[in-house]
């Protein structure tokens, strides 16, 4: 595995942050069980891309804080 732990996000508010004010995504409820369903699901190619990129470790932080992202909607 390549070590990619620079690019990591550290902590919720960074990644927050990214996402919506870098990306101008809009967190809401709907987009963010849209991406928890598809980053749980194991056959869904960019599911696999990203746990080979980044780990199985950080691909369930990421989808800790969507799912943090939902209820705080």
């Amino acid at each position: 595995m390549n070590d990619h732990s620079s690019f990591y996000f550290q902590s919720y508010e960074q990644w927050r942050h990214a996402i919506t004010v870098r990306c101008k995504i809009t967190l809401t409820a709907e987009y963010a069980r849209t991406r928890i369903n598809a980053l749980s699901d194991p056959t869904d190619l960019h599911t696999q891309e990203f746990a080979a990129k980044y780990g199985d470790a950080y691909l369930q932080q990421v989808v800790a804080w969507f799912t943090r992202a939902e209820q705080s909607a």
